[in-house]
């Protein structure tokens, strides 16, 4: 009986041991926020310890929603949540049997430790994360002073011309949004009416989710402007002096209460800006050689004036109307002198043509906005819905005097054209997003843009009226779009899937009937976005998106400005729209004081938009057609680090090579070749709050379609100084300092040769000065997208 027994007992024993040896872990997760705005830490620690020794068992940081995992067998243990700048909190002694997630955990700035080590609180100017690269305007000296153009072309991947035409990774066709939103102020290089003052922050997602409208196949650059959100009445003063003329102020005021937030911002800017260009062609004609030197002076004068007024509502806790009102006018006085040097085949001299341009533009813009905002008991479901109404006017009018000084003075003719623009727009959107059955998230939203054009145009030589330039333009866009998109995650991995359908509804036509299009057309755009955790401070993302660039209204109208006649571009009414496939994989390490996200990614485009230049009977013409394809395919690389707790360094650089084909008009076209840029950004700060900043953009040699465009470099410095415990700032920038940043272009065939050299802006030093009353340099504001 006794071996019987024994028996037993051992077969329990062996029946045991497979548990004792592969007890299962037990999965803890949680979420670490700010106290005061209840918004994500990214990079907090979170340590799990054995609650004798104190002992570190597991470890890890929150991703970018301020969230963590850890895996632990069962047994009691404390959790020490820890970050920079921020009191450490301890959850002690806790018996963890099962799986669970943990309440929010909130962190409480460390008032003496942000006196003492004042730079570590604050935000990386550049935060990286798998979806979107974040940069912080408000710790970025080198732009203050400056407009919205002034701040893209200092975030990584994005480069703005002097034209300011906008590209990402060397791509133009990107969507640029302000609060998320599409804007006319996003057109025709209207963002050199937006102060840099005014924005918090600017967002680069080079494959954006379904949330987002599917218009930009280069990706999305949303640009977020200020609210302030502090109690009680506060705000600030900016002053602004710069070289070549530059004088700016702006006034930002908030007024809280429990129940209403009022947020203002007054703004003034004058500015002096003076660019010049040389051109050479050589053209060949009935094998007749004409040769012309063509030399560009221009001034260009801004005078703006801008107000955004708005107020925040709480109707209760889970309510939240806003209302908010933009207006800005910016006018234009510009002069430009072209001198026009006619050479024989033998380069001799042979006339002289002075051609002098005076030109002005009043141009009001004003927007309206109203927003609601609704949670419920799931603190992570949330209803937004916005309505905007956009509307604005443009008078251009020009005055060009043209006379022939060489070989003989002739009597000088006058030539005169103005075109009204104006614009009615309204947006509307509604996004409904609810997290349940713990990771899992699901959002829907719908959206309407709907957009009228008209443009009223006319030109006169001697007073004499152009037929050919006598039209009315009608332009009318509407956009409407659903999506819906699915987040969860299984073990390693997190993905998000989307599907967005937008319907195009778009037709131009002009009052004399000469041309009439319409387009009208249904598109599927899904959206993929995999991460999967290879170790603690590794991430890998695989994304996908398909996405679309219709062409816009300065594409399309055919009627261009008589500036320059021998140098024209027009639109083209003909022209469909471009689709985008986009693939990214791409890495996140963190080692401590240092980040690295390298990503290569690839880009198939089909009806690619691309400008030809053709010969007419006065000079070129410059039209966008479609093409077949382009395949673009890069490596990107970003990096920041912190060698010390005063100095922060970032570096980017972007490597892509593509290649483009195609007909128009019965000829071939094609380019295949492959270029490089780079950014490097040093921001070091001293004792008796001293900073300085530094940054450097190189861009090399590339080729497209018909043109070589050569190699360009820009650096610029900027030096800061707080005064009075924070409540005062100056600051002083050089932009451009080597005077470098200049467009050289050369263009063969086999029947003309061109080359031109253009400085749209020379080298800008502002010199800027901030009060602050009621409010700390450091605290924080309030985002347009926030609750």
């Amino acid at each position: 009986m006794n071996q019987i027994k024994q028996f037993y007992l051992l077969f329990l024993l062996l029946l045991a041991l497979p548990g004792f040896a592969q007890q299962t872990e037990v999965i803890i997760t949680g979420r670490v926020i700010d106290e005061k705005t209840l918004k994500p830490l990214e990079n907090a620690g979170v340590k799990l310890l054995s609650v004798n020794d104190q002992k570190i068992l597991k470890a890890t940081l929150t991703n970018n929603k301020g969230e963590f995992v850890l895996s632990a067998l069962p047994g009691r243990f404390d959790i020490k949540i820890e970050f920079i700048a921020y009191k450490t909190q301890l959850l002690a002694n806790k018996e963890i049997k099962q799986s669970f997630r943990l309440e929010d955990i909130i962190l409480k700035e460390d008032v003496q430790l942000l006196k003492s080590v004042d730079v570590t609180a604050e935000k990386t100017t550049v935060e990286l994360s798998l979806d979107k690269k974040v940069f912080n305007v408000g710790k970025d000296l080198i732009s203050k002073g400056g407009s919205a153009n002034d701040i893209l072309n200092n975030v990584p991947s994005v480069n703005v011309d002097a034209n300011g035409a906008i590209s990402l990774r060397g791509n133009a066709s990107v969507q640029v949004l302000i609060n998320g939103k599409p804007s006319m102020l996003t057109n025709n290089n209207g963002l050199e009416q937006i102060p840099a003052s005014n924005i918090e922050k600017v967002e680069v997602i080079t494959n954006p989710s379904s949330r987002y409208e599917a218009q930009g196949g280069g990706g999305i650059i949303n640009i977020v402007l200020k609210k302030n959100m502090l109690s009680g009445f506060n705000g600030s003063v900016q002053l602004g002096i710069g070289d070549p003329a530059n004088y700016n102020g702006n006034l930002n005021l908030s007024y809280k209460t429990e129940k209403i937030n009022l947020f203002s911002n007054i703004g003034y800017r004058y500015r002096n800006l003076y660019g010049s260009e040389q051109r050479y062609q050589s053209v060949l004609n009935n094998e007749v050689q004409t040769i012309l030197r063509q030399n560009n002076e221009q001034g260009r004068n801004d005078d703006l004036y801008n107000v955004y007024l708005g107020m925040d509502y709480y109707i209760n806790a889970k309510n939240t109307l806003t209302g908010s009102f933009y207006h800005d006018l910016l006018v234009n006085k510009d002069t430009t002198n072209y001198r026009y040097n006619y050479y024989n085949k033998n380069n001799v001299l042979d006339s002289t043509i002075n051609r002098f341009e005076h030109y002005k533009e009043p141009q009001k813009y004003n927007q309206l906005e109203l927003n609601y905002a609704k949670t419920f008991d799931n603190k992570d479901q949330k209803w937004n819905t916005s309505l905007q109404y956009v509307f604005w006017k443009d008078d251009e009018n020009q005055d060009i005097a043209q006379q022939k000084t060489f070989p003989a003075l002739n009597n000088a003719s006058r030539l005169t054209s103005r075109d009204i623009e104006s614009s009615d727009a309204l947006f509307i959107q509604s996004d409904f997003v609810s997290t349940f059955s713990g990771d899992s998230k699901f959002e829907a939203g719908i959206r309407a843009n709907i957009r009228s054009i008209r443009s009223d145009y006319w030109a006169k030589a001697d007073d004499v009226l152009l037929p050919a330039y006598d039209n009315k333009l009608k332009y009318n866009e509407n956009i409407y779009g659903a999506y819906f998109q699915y987040e969860n995650k299984f073990k390693k991995f997190n993905y998000l899937l989307g599907l967005r359908a937008e319907l195009s509804d778009i037709g131009i036509s002009d009052r004399q009937g000469s041309f009439q299009a319409s387009k009208d057309y249904i598109d599927l755009f899904p959206t993929a976005n995999i991460t999967y955790k290879l170790q603690k401070n590794t991430d890998l993302r695989l994304s996908y998106s398909r996405r679309i660039n219709r062409p816009q209204f300065w594409q399309l109208n055919p009627f261009s400005g008589l500036s320059d006649t021998r140098n024209l571009t027009v639109g083209n009414p003909d022209l469909n729209p471009m689709y985008t496939n986009s693939f990214e994989l791409g890495v996140l390490q963190r080692w401590g004081k240092l980040t690295f996200n390298p990503s290569v990614y690839y880009k198939h485009a089909t009806n690619y938009f691309e400008f030809i230049l053709k010969q007419s009977a006065s000079g070129f013409v410059n039209t966008p057609v479609n093409l077949d394809y382009e395949d673009r395919y890069g490596l990107e690389i970003s990096t920041t680090y912190n060698p010390l707790s005063w100095w922060r360094l970032s570096w980017d650089f972007n490597y892509y090579a593509f290649k483009q084909q195609g007909t128009f008009e019965n000829k071939a076209y094609g380019s295949e070749d492959h270029t490089w840029f780079t950014r490097i950004n040093s921001r070091m700060k001293f004792p008796k709050s001293f900073s300085i900043e530094y940054s450097f953009n190189y861009r090399a040699k590339n080729t497209d379609i018909q043109s070589v465009n050569k190699a360009q470099y820009r650096a610029n410095i900027a030096l800061s100084k707080d005064l009075f415990k924070d409540k005062v700032s100056v600051t002083l920038a050089v932009n451009n300092m080597f005077d470098s940043f200049i467009d050289k272009q050369a263009t063969t065939t086999d029947t003309y040769y061109l080359e031109s050299n253009f400085k749209g802006i020379g080298r800008l030093t502002t010199a800027t000065l901030v009060y602050r009353f009621n409010r700390k340099k450091d605290e924080k504001d309030r985002l347009p997208d926030q609750e």
